[in-house]
C-alpha cells in the first residue's frame, strides 16, 4: 500500500465532514429532546417553542454545511 498526496487529501476530506457532522447532530438531537419536553411541560407555549427550536437546528446544521464545504475544498483545491 503506497500512501501518497491524494491518500491524504481524501483522508484529510473524510475526517473534515465525519467531525463536522458529528456536533450538529448531537445539538439536534439535544435541541429536540429539550423542546419535546417543554411541550410535555407547558403545551400551550408551542409557538414559541417550535420557533425556537427550528432556529437552533437551522444554525446547528449551517454547521453541518460548513464542515462539507471544507471537505470539498480538500478534495478539489488543495
Amino acid at each position: 500500500m503506497e500512501l501518497t498526496a491524494e491518500t491524504f487529501k481524501f483522508l484529510a476530506a473524510a475526517l473534515a465532514i465525519g467531525a463536522g457532522a458529528l456536533g450538529p447532530g448531537i445539538g439536534i438531537g439535544l435541541t429536540a429532546l429539550g423542546a419535546l419536553q417543554s411541550l410535555g411541560r407547558n403545551p400551550e407555549a408551542q409557538g414559541i417553542i417550535r420557533t425556537n427550536m427550528l432556529v437552533g437546528m437551522a444554525f446547528a446544521e449551517s454547521v453541518a454545511i460548513y464542515a462539507l464545504v471544507v471537505a470539498l475544498i480538500i478534495l478539489f483545491v488543495v
